[in-house]
C-alpha cells in the first residue's frame, strides 16, 4: 500500500503577534509575500566533543533562542501596524522584547509559539518600478513548538 501525505497550502497558515499597542495578523491574511514566514533557530540543540581515544559526549544546550522572520507585500497594511509599534516599543526598555507570536499550519497541525519576541531592525525599504517585499524579524527568547501529521 502506497503512503499518502496530505496537501499544504498557505491559506491554512494563521499567524499572529501580541504585545505592548499590538496585536496584528501575519498569516494568510496578511498581505503575505510569496516568501511566507520562516523560523530559524538560534544556536544547535548540541555540541559533540570527541576524545583523542574515540570516545565522544553530546552537550545538551537548554536556549530555545531564534528568529521568526515575516515577508509582507509593500502594500499591505500590516506593514503601518508593525512599524508603529516598532515606534512606540522602542522608546522605552519597559515596552521592548515582549511580544508573543504564534504561527499555526492548522490542516497539518504544526503550532509554534515564540514568547519573548523584539523587533531586530528596522526593515529595508525600497521603492522600485516593482512593489517589492517588507521583511521583518524578530528575535525571540524562546520558540517552541511540535510539526503535525497530515
Amino acid at each position: 500500500m502506497a503512503i499518502v501525505f496530505g496537501t499544504y497550502s498557505f491559506q491554512d497558515v494563521t499567524a499572529s503577534i501580541v504585545g505592548s499597542g499590538l496585536a496584528v495578523s501575519l498569516g494568510s491574511d496578511a498581505g503575505a509575500a510569496e516568501e511566507g514566514i520562516s523560523i530559524e533557530m538560534e544556536a544547535d540543540k548540541t555540541n559533540l566533543v570527541v576524545g583523542a581515544d574515540g570516545s565522544y559526549m553530546h552537550s545538551l544546550h537548554a536556549a530555545n533562542a531564534g528568529t521568526i522572520t515575516v515577508r509582507l507585500l509593500k502594500n499591505s497594511p500590516q506593514n503601518a501596524l508593525l512599524s508603529a509599534a516598532y515606534n512606540a516599543q522602542r522608546l522605552s526598555s519597559a515596552l521592548w522584547g515582549k511580544n508573543v507570536i504564534v504561527v499555526r499550519q492548522n490542516v497539518s497541525g504544526d503550532t509554534l509559539t515564540a514568547a519573548g519576541a523584539a523587533f531586530l531592525r528596522w526593515p529595508n525599504t525600497e521603492y522600485a518600478n516593482d512593489g517589492g517585499v517588507v521583511t521583518w524579524a524578530f528575535r525571540c527568547g524562546i520558540i517552541d513548538g511540535v510539526l503535525g501529521t497530515y
